[in-house]
């Protein structure tokens, strides 16, 4: 996870899950951006919420003049998040 300090500012989580280079792009997917409305804040507890149902592609899977960050190795799930945006059929 990274923190922003241009582009609206906030966190930002890149992350890879089973689903990636099947459902899910392969390189996988991001999930807080302030800029984008997706960060809910912290619950309370010095802990922050995640909640998948806000991941998105990276702009890169649309046109590969973009190009985006890659999440980190320690950011690789071994098991499918099918929350959020994947990929059509």
């Amino acid at each position: 996870m990274f923190w922003l300090l241009d582009y609206a500012g906030g966190f930002f989580l890149s992350y890879r899950d089973a689903t990636s280079g099947g459902e899910t792009y392969g390189a996988g997917r991001y999930l807080l951006d302030t800029a984008k409305g997706a960060d809910l804040g912290a619950d309370g507890s010095g802990r922050l919420l995640l909640d998948f149902n806000f991941a998105y592609q990276p702009s890169c899977s649309y046109d590969p003049r973009w190009s985006c960050p890659l999440p980190p190795r320690e950011n690789w799930l071994t098991m499918p998040i099918r929350g959020g945006e994947r990929l059509r059929p």
